[in-house]
């Protein structure tokens, strides 16, 4: 027999036997690792809900539930903090398909046992603090709290041992549980009562002119005294939006809905506060003084009144009075770019829309103070870029080159968001917010790729300009719309979808595509509040990025936006046109290969068919595939956007171009 200590590397000898720890001691380790300092003293494996202590006082708000047969597993948590944890014991190897369901079974029969077990306990503390609360007398003003927070009862009571209490009402009005607070401010519920959502409020909901909502006692009770209208209080920062969405519900959507949240340094009022509003339509109003709540900002010796209820000049204004001032228009690109103003530049793919905007922005974040000899203000730019970053990212590399420009005051998105739903809206807030300073200009690239719904819709179209209207007073700005035209020839001058983005546009502007050797045409189609500008006339220019290669080690160029003059020189047949055509049969004459659903061609298919089917030699050949050299077919699609570079080739991103070769190919 062979001698396999050698091969081993000497005596061999089975691995040592994993230790696994009893099935209690790992629910331990569980519990204190999710955060339970005081766990039960003794732990009973038998698919039963157990109660201990976590506090180390009095009352029952941990439990558990381990099920002894199969996998040991289950379920442990904390009443009083929310604190829901599954638990699945270690038995020392990896779990088979079926024991993992069978644990899976398991873990749901936890959660219906926990779910019964709140649900009773909220029934019977339901009960009791329905006893408690009848019983209870009425607070006096002379409360040491009430005192101390210069405030009224408003119908508080007391307990027995001197604590204040205040009710939880579900929207159904009934009383799910109590808060204790005691004489330092220190704040408990009735144990076992619901209080998610629950809440109370402070003055006659009916027929108010304004609902405020508070997230405490204290706040609600001075903004009821200082406003005199209804205050509801949430009782905790996270349910300001719950809350606030039974407000609405109950008294519908012409219901003024005031939040006031605490400026906590967190930032976890302003952030539900945001949340609530932009689902339910709520104004937000928080004390300018970080670490106040509303009755903070009064005893402070602070105006709440004025913050709240500011005063406002006179509605109707007299025609005289009204135009006695001048009012000239504020301009970001002077008379093509209006501060705070919606814009919507149209044209069709691949009809250079992009590089006309980011022309705009880039000059504008760099401090340039001109365009086409119009008067550029420096200012501060966000782009939504919903597509195109690696063709975006070497644009603005390509402009910054061409330029010799600076640093740029300039931010990204990394991709696109529904942003006209409350979680995108609220996602494009939230991170513009946290930069250094507000922009002057939001752009939004492309219009389709951040809108939920069809933009044939007028509501869709509605809730997108609701938005864009929204971000505008947000961060007093303008919002700068790319955008398609229709795909016909009659709707080139026209944005693509409903009739109604035109009317709310403040000014609106087409790109016409260069053609037959025409340049380019920015075209203003509206200008609400001015005269309409002159059509400029522009092209594209290639240029080539320092440092940047492509993978075979190849110069990567991209193009920037120049000024030209009108001038139209007649051809037979637009270069553009005889380039698409070429790659077009190129690629059906190497296969026509897909790559992620979208034509593509190799650099070598390309030279081959080149050399062997159109007969040019070798060096042409090379030539013709340059992405650096303007007037062969590569570079020149490029420029255009027809194709981007891939791998080791080129894709179709032209929609028109790309469908045409596609469907040509379905129908073979």
């Amino acid at each position: 027999m062979a001698d396999l200590s050698k091969v081993l590397g000497g005596p061999w000898s089975p691995p040592p036997e994993k230790r696994v720890a009893p099935v209690e001691d790992q629910l331990l380790d569980a519990m204190h690792a999710a955060g339970i300092k005081h766990t039960p003293e003794q732990v009973h494996i038998d698919g039963k809900m157990h109660r201990f202590c976590t506090s180390g006082k009095r009352g029952d708000a941990g439990w558990y539930i381990v099920f002894h047969d199969g996998i040991p597993g289950g379920q442990f948590g904390d009443w009083r903090t929310g604190l829901v944890a599954n638990f699945k014991a270690d038995i020392g190897r990896k779990l088979s398909h079926i024991e993992e369901m069978q644990h899976a079974r398991r873990q749901a029969e936890a959660s219906a046992m926990r779910e019964a077990e709140r649900v009773r306990k909220a029934e019977l503390a339901s009960d009791i603090v329905t006893k408690i609360w009848v019983n209870a007398g009425a607070a006096s003003p002379e409360h040491p709290y009430l005192v101390r927070k210069q405030i009224q009862p408003h119908g508080a009571r007391v307990t027995g041992d001197g604590r204040l209490m205040v009710p939880l009402y579900s929207a159904d009005g009934e009383l799910t549980s109590l808060q204790y607070i005691d004489i330092d401010g220190d704040k408990k519920y009735h144990p076992g009562g619901k209080t998610g959502g629950s809440f109370w409020w402070l003055g006659a909901l009916e027929d108010a002119k304004t609902i405020y909502i508070a997230e405490g006692y204290a706040t609600a009770a001075t903004i009821y005294e200082v406003t005199g209208q209804p205050c509801v209080i949430a009782y905790s920062a996270s349910s300001l939006p719950t809350v606030a969405g039974s407000m609405r519900e109950m008294y519908g959507p012409q219901q003024s809905i005031v939040i006031v949240a605490d400026h906590d340094k967190s930032g976890t009022g302003q952030k539900y506060a945001d949340q609530a509003s932009a689902k339910y339509g709520a104004r937000v109003i928080i004390p300018p003084i970080e670490g106040m709540d509303a009755n903070d900002y009064v005893q402070a010796g602070h105006d709440l009144s004025s913050l709240l209820m500011p005063t406002s000049d006179e509605w109707l204004i007299h025609a005289d009075d009204f135009s006695a001032q001048p009012a000239p228009i504020s301009w970001l690109v002077k008379r093509w770019v209006q501060d705070k103003a919606l814009v919507m530049v149209h044209g069709p793919s691949g009809g250079g829309k992009t590089f006309v905007v980011l022309d705009w922005c880039l000059r504008m974040a760099s401090g340039m103070p001109e365009w086409c000899g119009q008067k550029v203000r420096p200012g501060k730019i966000v782009y939504l870029a919903g597509e195109g970053h690696h063709g975006l990212r070497s644009r603005i590399a390509a402009w910054k080159h061409h330029y010799q420009a600076g640093s740029l005051s300039m931010w990204l998105s990394k991709d696109g968001c529904n942003l006209n739903t409350p979680a995108g809206y609220l996602k494009v807030v939230e991170q513009i917010r946290m930069l250094p300073s507000t922009p002057n200009a939001i752009v939004v690239d492309t219009l389709h790729r951040f809108l939920s719904g069809d933009e044939n819709s007028a509501q869709d179209a509605k809730t997108m300009l609701d938005a864009c209207n929204s971000l505008m007073s947000e961060f007093n700005c303008s919002v700068i719309l790319v955008h398609h035209t229709g795909v016909s020839e009659e709707a080139q001058h026209r944005a693509r979808g409903s009739s109604a983005w035109r009317g709310a546009l403040d000014i609106e502007i087409s790109i016409v595509p260069s053609k037959d050797g025409a340049p380019m045409q920015i075209v203003q189609r509206k200008s609400k509040d001015a005269e309409l500008a002159e059509t400029v006339y522009v092209e594209l220019t290639s240029v080539e990025i320092p440092g940047w290669t492509d993978e075979d080690n190849q110069p990567v160029t991209s193009a920037v936006v120049v000024e030209t003059s009108a001038t139209v020189s007649v051809k037979k047949e637009s270069k553009i046109s005889s380039h698409r055509k070429t790659f077009e049969n190129a690629w059906w004459s190497s296969g026509a290969e897909e790559r992620d659903g979208q034509p593509y061609l190799s650099r070598s298919a390309m030279e081959d068919y080149l050399i062997n089917k159109m007969g040019l030699s070798d060096a042409s050949a090379k030539q013709y595939v340059k992405p650096s050299l303007i007037g062969k077919p590569i570079a020149d699609l490029l420029v255009s956007e027809i194709i981007e570079a891939f791998e080791h080739g080129w894709l179709v991103v032209d929609e028109a171009q790309a469908s045409s070769m596609l469907l040509r190919k379905c129908e073979r």
